[in-house]
């Protein structure tokens, strides 16, 4: 995802997830909902069939997916309520991705032309995003000490994980009210800021160019909290004292030891993630353990603390007096990852489609659930190593699975 090339900008809404179905979801009632895939300028000629379409229902949750003709064209029986859609395809020239929001369907037919955005897949991208917790067993209660992520190298090159920077976005929920979105009065989408509202601090890997090699199909692990065996307390939990692992530690910043305890011994002081800039209030650092937007880039032309020291690339979130966000462009984002919360029908984007049209729902937490990327076994099989899925757009990219890919 590290190049963008076309911006849109669309209308979110609310929806829990739901089996996907092709079939009218009622007999009676239906309107015929006709959707054009409209490819970016220069791109008119790119074959228009196999486009995915889903259209997910806001009210029950229900999805219904079709794929495009040769003309990039659906279409879909559907009772009068709200919609989110959702298209994505992929072709030799890049990838292909569009949504929209809030469609109302009330008692009529309608057409709707939806404008495709075009990117690249990255070349580091987001691999596992375990955030939710697990119980504490054989004890009570739940515990959530050990949150995790997976980088990967997804290109055919050998890519460096040196002065590459984290965060997640504001709002910590997707629950969350989001004050950095407005709505366009003429046609109702929502208009998303130029920048990405990274919250709480800035983290970057050290390095000074090519201390940290990642090989392609490598991955990288990043321990948020503790670098520690968190399962030899709790069983259902995982060891993150391994060599190679990173870890992001900085007692001075984040001085809560219950969550931020002393890396175990087996992780080398050359992989502490340092802070670049604290922009909360916060004595741990926390991903939001329902629903995190989890962002990773590096900065080009200037480093991160040069960036953090100009007044003009931080701002307060609207609202508070205590916390501020860091501006970070979207053409620095290598990947990024939104997680909405299954257990609510409230969840609204905090990323703009050109960097994730999609989302992962996580259906709860505290049960040692984790976020995982699709391996695209055929790219996997045909190159020698692990490829990942990369549409840029979490709907297709990732699934949930039944435990952390790390537990033994």
């Amino acid at each position: 995802m590290k190049k963008i090339f076309y911006i849109l900008t669309v209308i979110i809404f609310a929806a829990s997830c739901a089996e996907i179905r092709n079939e009218d979801p009622y007999k009676e009632g239906l309107n015929i909902l006709s959707i054009n895939a409209v490819f970016p300028d220069g791109f008119e000629n790119t074959p228009k069939d196999g486009i995915e379409a889903v259209i997910e229902d806001m009210n029950t949750g229900s999805r219904y997916s079709q794929t495009s003709d040769t003309e990039g064209k659906v279409a879909f029986s559907l009772p009068n309520g709200l919609y989110r859609i959702n298209m994505s395809g992929k072709s030799e020239e890049g990838i292909f991705n569009g949504a929209a929001d809030k469609v109302v369907l009330s008692g009529a037919d309608m057409a709707l032309d939806l404008n495709l955005l075009y990117s690249k897949a990255g070349s580091i991208i987001i691999k596992e995003i375990y955030c939710g917790g697990c119980k504490k067993l054989p004890e009570e209660g739940n515990y959530q000490g050990d949150q995790y992520f997976i980088l990967h190298n997804n290109h055919y090159e050998v890519q460096y994980l040196d002065s590459l920077c984290f965060g997640t976005l504001s709002p910590n929920n997707a629950t969350g009210a989001n004050p950095w979105v407005s709505k366009d009065a003429a046609t109702g989408e929502t208009i998303f800021p130029d920048f990405l509202p990274i919250i709480q601090a800035v983290w970057q890997f050290p390095g000074d160019g090519d201390d940290f090699p990642l090989q392609p199909g490598e991955d990288a692990v990043v321990c948020l909290r503790g670098a520690i065996d968190h399962s030899a307390q709790y069983p259902l939990s995982v060891n993150l004292n391994r060599p190679g692992y990173f870890v992001c530690y900085n007692i001075t910043y984040f001085w809560n030891t219950a969550y931020h305890p002393a890396p175990g011994d087996q992780i080398s002081n050359d992989r502490i993630i340092d802070v670049v800039i604290k922009t909360g209030q916060a004595n741990a650092y926390t991903m939001s353990i329902s629903s995190p937007t989890l962002v990773v880039w590096k900065p080009e032309g200037m480093s991160m603390h040069e960036f953090v020291n100009d007044i003009n690339n931080i701002t307060p979130v609207p609202g508070s007096s205590v916390d501020d966000v860091v501006k970070v462009p979207f053409e620095w984002v290598y990947d990024a990852v939104e997680v909405f919360d299954a257990r609510s029908a409230n969840n609204s984007k905090r990323l703009p489609p050109e960097l994730d049209a999609g989302y992962i729902m996580q259906t709860d937490i505290y049960l040692g659930r984790s976020l995982m990327r699709h391996v695209d076994e055929t790219a996997s099989t045909a190159s020698g190593y692990e490829i990942l899925a990369d549409t840029n757009n979490s709907l297709n990219d990732f699934y949930e699975t039944e435990k952390q890919s790390l537990h033994e």
